[in-house]
């Protein structure tokens, strides 16, 4: 017997939405590789519920949210802030919406595990917790 996944809310504010709709259509000019994350982020926008940035539940993944994650695999702990490609940075946890943990991590919350292909594989990760997010603090203009 199969199981049936029930697909998890995603939540995004109407102006995360409108900047993610001008970086897609923004990139006429993909690379064959990014095509395929803009895709994968055209999907999960699909999914996703439009609310006020005012009511953003303070566990959800956001732009600029910064979270703290497991590797289910390893242990790992990580660290990441979720940008917009431009303010990518690997170096200092900056990880790219483009990125498939980034597209991953977008609008989820606390607790939730996430299956996602990367390059390498399948990653498994939880999100611990939301250290930082925008919407919380009422910086609304992130």
């Amino acid at each position: 017997m199969k199981k049936s996944i029930v697909p998890r809310q995603i939540f995004i504010t109407d102006f995360d939405l409108q900047r993610l709709e001008q970086l897609i259509d923004s990139s006429v000019t993909r690379s064959l590789r990014d095509s395929r994350y803009i895709e994968e982020l055209e999907q999960e926008l699909l999914k996703a519920e439009i609310v006020d940035a005012t009511g953003v539940p303070p566990d959800v993944v956001t732009m600029n949210s910064r979270v703290s994650l497991q590797d289910l695999d390893s242990g790992e702990q990580l660290q990441y802030t979720l940008v917009f490609p431009g303010d990518a940075d690997l170096n200092l946890g900056k990880i790219s919406i483009l990125a498939p943990i980034g597209t991953a991590l977008f609008g989820y919350r606390t607790g939730d595990r996430i299956s996602w292909s990367v390059p390498g594989g399948v990653r498994k990760l939880k999100i611990k917790k939301v250290l930082y997010q925008p919407e919380a603090a009422g910086d609304f203009h992130l």
